[in-house]
């Protein structure tokens, strides 16, 4: 009897069709998982992978700005505009006009404190005459009573004449300080009627017109942004305050694509207060991170591509990491 054949079976793949469906979930799977892991990379790691991101410290948001900020100025006096002398885009020397109310009122204001300065200045002026004359007439009595020749009470009469003279002439020297300092404030009224500006800038916003009733409680009429170097105000993170110092260096870009301008800043100072992340595009995220604000400043402020950075300016800050020691040379 020949003994049965002990070969085994070959299966033919249609006879297995669950396994080539698995196989194909299989590299379904793998092939998202790659996907995954790279549509995952953070937005302010560079693409360079990990060397490249040890290149910095810490990366935070932040905007251009300067210090102080925006000047928003109104009318420091009520009344009716007379002229506006800038318009939006100007650039202004400081004292340079922006603004004027009608100055009629505050002008014959003027004129009164000049003429009543004017009238007590005539008072003095009499009264010092009155009073020299006073005083010669109570010394020749007081002579002539000495001499035997002179009446004594005319001589106190005198001498009473003339100290009535000097308590008048005190009271005219008061009322003359009085009209000079009277005068002032009108003057000083005067100038209120006249928006200058305080120093150089450009205009920015104006929101006046001539014929306009204005007051100082009725908003800015303009916005100045003063000719200031151009600061950074960035977030940095509370997992990166300990790492980071005044003095360090700095890049910043206009995002974090590489193709974008750069410019080398660093570090002038640190806060002291939490706050939260107001430059974080995911609410989420906005909502939950503490952050610290860091002032930087620009290695060259003057330069033409620093000046033309705007106000508001969102950019990207790179902290540069200390660099690593040079290697020492073996001894061997």
């Amino acid at each position: 009897m020949t003994p049965p054949d002990t070969k085994p079976l070959a299966i033919h793949p249609s006879r297995r069709p669950g396994d080539l469906n698995l196989l194909r979930l299989s590299c379904l799977a793998l092939s998202l998982a790659w996907l995954l892991a790279a549509c995952s990379r953070p937005a302010d790691v560079p693409a360079g992978g990990g060397a490249k991101s040890a290149a910095y410290t810490a990366v935070a948001r932040g905007r251009i700005d300067i210090e102080g900020g925006l000047l928003a100025l109104s009318m420091p006096r009520e009344g009716t505009l007379a002229t506006v002398a800038v318009h939006e885009g100007d650039r202004v020397k400081k004292d340079q006009l922006l603004a004027a109310l009608d100055t009629e009122p505050a002008r014959l204001a003027v004129d009164a404190a000049q003429a009543q300065l004017e009238q007590a200045q005539a008072q003095l002026k009499l009264l010092g005459i009155k009073q020299v004359a006073a005083k010669q007439r109570a010394g020749r009595l007081v002579a002539a009573v000495a001499a035997g020749a002179g009446d004594g009470q005319s001589a106190d009469d005198a001498h009473e004449a003339a100290a009535q003279l000097d308590a008048e002439h005190q009271a005219a020297q008061a009322a003359t300080s009085m009209a000079s300092q009277k005068l002032a404030e009108a003057r000083y009224e005067l100038k209120q009627r006249s928006l200058l500006a305080p120093f150089d800038a450009e205009v920015v916003h104006v929101a006046a017109q001539p014929g306009a009733s204005v007051s100082s409680s009725s908003g800015a009429l303009f916005t100045l942004l003063p000719q200031k170097p151009r600061i950074v105000r960035a977030e940095l993170n509370e997992s990166f305050v300990g790492v980071i110092n005044p003095g360090m260096h700095a890049e910043v870009s206009a995002s974090n694509d590489a193709a974008n301008a750069r410019w080398s800043a660093h570090v002038l100072r640190i806060g002291q207060v939490y706050g939260p992340a107001t430059l974080e595009n995911d609410p989420q995220v906005r909502a939950n991170a503490r952050t610290v604000e860091c002032v930087l400043a620009f290695d060259q402020p003057n330069s033409d591509q620093t000046r033309d950075l705007r106000i508001g300016q969102r950019v990207m800050v790179r902290f540069g990491a200390t660099p690593a020691p040079a290697a020492t040379a073996s001894k061997d």
